[in-house]
């Protein structure tokens, strides 16, 4: 398979020839293999692992995305990622810098779905008419 992790602003990680992932959703953890059906799956904050002959499992802690397997491409995309060797140590940086939102972010969210919300509403009154 040939694996990409996206980020909005650039490639994270490109990889080729990768034989398995695993990535975790609101349902748990899931593998891809090779011959797996092509899927979409959303994730959640968490660790990606990948494997690869040249190097071995592979750890990455993704923020929420998505990920799509379309035959043997496989993208992730999320907000942030980050590489590193130590399992413990990407496990934290999910729970630190993933998990935890400010108060800032989750009011602009709010102010967003509202603005959304009302934006929709005017459309659907606009289609009536």
């Amino acid at each position: 398979m040939n694996l990409k992790v996206l980020l909005p602003f650039q490639v994270f990680a490109e990889k080729t020839d990768v034989l398995r992932i695993v990535a975790e959703t609101r349902q748990g953890s899931f593998g891809l293999l090779p011959q797996r059906l092509d899927c979409v799956a959303a994730l959640v904050p968490g660790i990606l692992i990948y494997e690869t002959k040249a190097q071995g499992e592979v750890c990455v802690a993704v923020d929420e995305g998505v990920l799509v397997k379309a035959g043997s491409e496989v993208l992730v995309s999320v907000r942030r990622a980050y590489g590193g060797t130590d399992l413990a140590q990407l496990r934290e940086a999910v729970e630190r810098e993933f998990l935890v939102r400010d108060e800032e972010e989750e009011g602009v969210r709010q102010v967003m779905a509202k603005l959304e919300s009302g934006f929709v509403r005017r459309l659907m009154g606009f289609h009536r008419e």
